[in-house]
């Protein structure tokens, strides 16, 4: 009780005075845009404007990250762990309450919660996700489900198609994958859904067809393919901008919930270009929404992350130096890299290194390659990753998450309420108190 006080003390002490923009535009917004990057410390937001500088001693200038920064946010769980998973963060990203790791929806009794975007629905407002995992994955599960646990992926699906408020499905849009979870059978939950009037899509490509709400596109069978590896890597700011284009005809406000999904997964294998790639896409997802918002300043725009994951480190091995020039040289993520290097025989690994590196590979890097590569694709990949790590001086101390606070971005109607520490279960909680709910 004396941390929620204290957070919200330093709201209102930010209510009294803030820059600009912010400063005139109305404190209860008619929308919400929610932006979750999916296991995005510090570490990602500081790599990324690296990344994007390219090599040490050129300029470095501001991402959106680093232009809408105005807080932290701290992510233990319920369940003296310290370390949170993303279920149990959800939760308290979407209700204001903090449960065990694996939760969705419900509280540490595993009782329902209710979530903002509930609130949102109760309110008459439109509601939305966007995610490039599948739907009814860890996040987005967090603002829509009540179940046990996150890995009860079908009950998930199931109650975005049946769970009501008001005689209203929950959900007016959903945009990502999961096609897996929603059948097409006869009977199916996408046959219960077009019956609901749902638009239906089932490739990125068909976006334009879908032209009014309710609307569901899911494009892959279970999450998309990462950024790196994908024909079209900007997908994630392809859904949002359908998705706003879609809210904004309502006449009444609507909450959108958008996440940055493979992040996490990137990081989760070590694997640094991947990462860099889902930040990118993440970056272009909110520079669309800041747009929008200069369009229409009664709505509110909050980016945070669920957690951090995998330790990530610039700078490794003793080195003061990290090279985000040579991870701007990996074309792939780890897995197709492996594929291709198993695919040959051992005497070829340079040449089809190069089908997805732009760097050559040193006499060193290529024998501990060829020595990995006698013991199968695993051992192969944790090689690649080496390679790459060491070359680029990135270091990480888990394939796991860690407990480090993260950053809080805000812009629009009400942004002042989110500047300086804060922890997870404030978002939400400043969100429902300025909407009066």
């Amino acid at each position: 009780m004396k941390r929620s006080m204290t957070a919200l003390a330093i709201a209102a002490v930010a209510l009294g005075g803030c820059a600009s923009q912010t400063a005139q535009a109305p404190a209860s917004p008619k929308n919400i845009i929610f932006m979750i990057g999916d296991g995005m410390g510090p570490a990602y937001t500081t790599a990324y404007r690296y990344y994007r500088a390219g090599e040490a001693g050129s300029e470095v200038k501001p991402t959106v990250f680093d232009e809408l920064l105005v807080g932290m946010a701290s992510t233990y769980p319920a369940d003296n762990t310290w370390v949170t998973d993303s279920a149990a963060s959800a939760t308290a990203l979407a209700s204001g309450v903090k449960s065990y790791n694996g939760a969705i929806g419900v509280d540490a009794q595993k009782l329902p919660v209710q979530s903002v975007l509930g609130q949102a629905r109760k309110a008459g407002w439109s509601t939305g996700v966007v995610a490039t995992s599948q739907v009814n994955h860890a996040t987005p599960a967090g603002f829509v489900a009540n179940v046990a646990s996150r890995r009860m992926y079908d009950a998930i699906a199931e109650q975005y198609v049946q769970k009501r408020i008001a005689d209203n499905t929950m959900l007016d849009l959903i945009l990502g994958g999961g096609q897996r979870y929603f059948s097409r059978d006869p009977g199916g939950l996408s046959e219960q859904m077009a019956e609901q009037g749902y638009q239906q899509i089932w490739d990125l490509a068909d976006l334009d067809s879908l032209t009014q709400l309710p609307a569901m596109g899911l494009v892959a069978d279970v999450a998309l393919p990462h950024a790196i590896d994908s024909d079209q890597p900007e997908r994630l700011v392809a859904m949002t901008d359908k998705a706003l284009s879609l809210m904004s005809e309502q006449e009444q406000g609507f909450f959108l919930l958008v996440e940055g999904s493979q992040i996490d997964w990137c990081g989760h294998g070590n694997d640094i270009a991947c990462a860099m790639a889902e930040m990118h896409d993440f970056s272009l997802a909110i520079e669309r929404a800041k747009a929008f918002v200069d369009e229409n300043p009664d709505t509110l725009l909050v980016i945070t992350a669920d957690h951090s994951t995998g330790g990530l480190t610039l700078g490794a091995n003793g080195v003061y130096e990290w090279k985000p020039e040579v991870v701007a040289q990996v074309r792939a993520s780890v897995r197709p890299i492996t594929e291709t290097l198993m695919a040959g025989s051992s005497a070829e690994l340079a040449e089809r290194w190069r089908q997805h590196v732009d760097f050559d590979l040193s006499e060193e890097e290529l024998s501990a390659l060829d020595t990995a590569y006698g013991k199968g694709d695993k051992a192969l990949a944790r090689a690649v990753l080496k390679v790459i790590n060491d070359r680029s001086l990135t270091g990480w101390t888990t394939g796991g998450h860690t407990a480090v606070d993260v950053p809080v971005m805000a812009y629009g109607a009400g942004a002042q309420a989110f500047i300086g520490y804060q922890d997870n279960v404030n978002i939400p909680q400043r969100m429902m108190a300025m909407m009066g709910w």
